[in-house]
């Protein structure tokens, strides 16, 4: 026969004491008691918490970023974009470049006239550079603004409009390039031209924050050939700043820029860099983005 353990009938009576009729040693009052207690302790901690947390967002705005001073200048970004920011093609195959121009095209396809003829939420600002468009500020009652239109077409060529190739089937590749969105961000041009490179500074004019493309290596000199511009001002106008949000701003179309390489060279891969000029816009060695990029294009005829 199995011995029975001594200790067993004691851990019984711990566990459940019908007797005196304690669970764990402790009578329900005690244990009422003690979880009153931790429901009270924890529930402080949640009050203050949640207390904390509602005292933060009435800080806060829904309509501006709390940070704005530590967000970085804007980045400049293109259409296409590339893996490795390489785009290497051949015109006589369309098979190698109809990844770029069918991004291209679902890119402006935004931009069409169509979609911006709604008079309560676009209006004409000019084809030419003009001043900020203030429309009040963030927390006042105006509510949604109007947005700015920009018509493709001012992208001339490289719109996409009558040429669906944007260029690559005949050896002149265009870019499309943008200023990233930053909420009530001011662009301002540059007031001198020390900080801008001599082939650059015919660029500069009022109201418009230039952009300029040339070749990143020394030993490219004489290969890109001449660039061309398209948009207004050859960059990126005033009057589409600042941006209010996407809450304020939900219809907002940033101006773009095209840029077209008319007679690069061929068979070769050619590093350009592109750079936009501001007295507020700056550049980082850990951001290839920030206010400018730089890309290689292979451009094949074989």
């Amino acid at each position: 026969m199995p011995v029975q353990n001594k200790d067993d009938g004691g851990w019984k009576k711990f566990l459940w004491n019908s007797e005196t009729r304690e669970l764990l040693g402790r009578t329900g009052g005690s244990w009422a008691k003690i979880l009153l207690f931790y429901v009270i302790f924890y529930g402080c901690l949640a009050g203050i918490f949640i207390g904390t947390i509602q005292a933060m967002l009435l800080t806060l705005s829904n309509y501006k970023p709390t940070w704005q001073d530590r967000i970085a200048p804007p980045g400049l970004t293109h259409s296409p974009r590339s893996d490795k920011s390489e785009l290497t093609f051949s015109v006589n195959d369309v098979e190698t470049y109809l990844k770029y121009t069918k991004s291209m095209k679902e890119f402006v396809d935004a931009y069409n006239e169509e979609k911006q003829r709604d008079q309560m939420k676009f209006e004409d600002c000019g084809e030419q550079p003009d001043e900020y468009k203030h429309r009040g500020d963030l927390e006042s009652e105006i509510g949604v603004r109007k947005a700015c239109r920009f018509s493709r077409s001012l992208l001339g060529p490289c719109s996409g409009v009558e040429d669906k190739d944007f260029g690559f089937s005949d050896g002149k590749p265009c870019l499309i390039v943008k200023l990233n969105r930053i909420v009530n961000f001011r662009p301002k041009p540059p007031q001198s031209n020390e900080s801008i490179p001599e082939d650059a500074q015919h660029k500069v004019q009022p109201n418009v924050i230039p952009l300029y493309c040339h070749n990143k290596r020394e030993e490219d000199e004489g290969k890109l050939g001449e660039v061309r511009y398209y948009g207004i001002g050859g960059g990126f106008p005033l009057q589409y700043y600042p941006y209010y949000g996407k809450l304020l701003h939900p219809q907002y179309l940033q101006p773009l820029v095209a840029i077209q390489f008319v007679n690069i060279t061929m068979n070769y891969e050619l590093r350009i860099e592109c750079k936009v000029f501001g007295e507020n816009i700056q550049y980082s060695d850990k951001d290839r983005y920030q206010g400018r990029f730089d890309i290689k294009i292979t451009v094949n005829n074989y």
